[in-house]
């Protein structure tokens, strides 16, 4: 992998940034050539954890009780709900269907059938169910707050994109981040399968970087 033109790539993509009313996300776009993804196992269904994390808070919602809700809460988690308000939810699933949208979700392991039974059929179509807390739940607020997703969309297209970081990051934590993102990928559909790589702020143009250039 050429890092030098990894960092030129992220440059001129920055360049594009101006001033916004937000902090605009950097995406990394991938193409792809060969892939049948009409077969289920050549779908990309990824879950990563971003070592420099996303360069800007994403919302995190716990499920969780007594000593763990608490904990949740002492670790920044945007919303922490029980087992009583899961079963309110059952009966009104447009909240759960709002933060779908923008939030990560992780649950106490005991919650995970209940949560199953009651929010499976909307956050399982988003494929936003929620991933189990294994260790602290302060160590698991963490990872949810870096952690992006590579999937499959529409009808099997043979392109994914999925944030990298932000416009505040310095180029090197972005270049990071990209290569924990790019071994996921090749390791689920081989390098010789990547047709194209593209990085692109929010609101800015699509910037093409050759991955495998060799270096001068």
């Amino acid at each position: 992998m050429d890092k030098q033109m990894i960092s030129r790539a992220l440059d001129k993509a920055l360049e594009s940034k101006g001033k916004r009313k937000f902090t605009q996300s950097m995406e990394v776009i991938f193409n792809f050539r060969g892939v049948d993804t009409a077969k289920p196992e050549n779908r990309i269904n990824l879950d990563i954890i971003l070592p420099k994390g996303r360069g800007k808070k994403l919302p995190v919602v716990v499920f969780a009780e007594q000593a763990q809700a608490l904990d949740a809460q002492k670790a920044g988690a945007e919303k922490v709900y029980g087992n009583v308000e899961l079963q309110k939810m059952a009966a009104d699933k447009g909240e759960i269907r709002k933060l779908a949208k923008t939030c990560e979700f992780i649950a106490a392991p005991n919650m995970m059938i209940n949560i199953g039974k009651t929010l499976g059929q909307v956050l399982g179509a988003k494929n936003r169910l929620p991933k189990p807390i294994v260790g602290s739940v302060a160590d698991a607020v963490k990872q949810a707050e870096a952690r992006v997703r590579l999937n499959s969309r529409g009808k099997y297209l043979p392109t994914v994109q999925c944030p990298i970081g932000s416009e505040t990051m310095n180029v090197g934590d972005l270049a990071e981040n990209f290569e924990a993102v790019y071994d996921k990928v090749k390791a689920k559909v081989t390098e010789s399968s990547i047709a194209s790589v593209y990085f692109k702020l929010s609101m800015g143009a699509p910037v093409r970087v050759d991955v495998t250039a060799p270096k001068n």
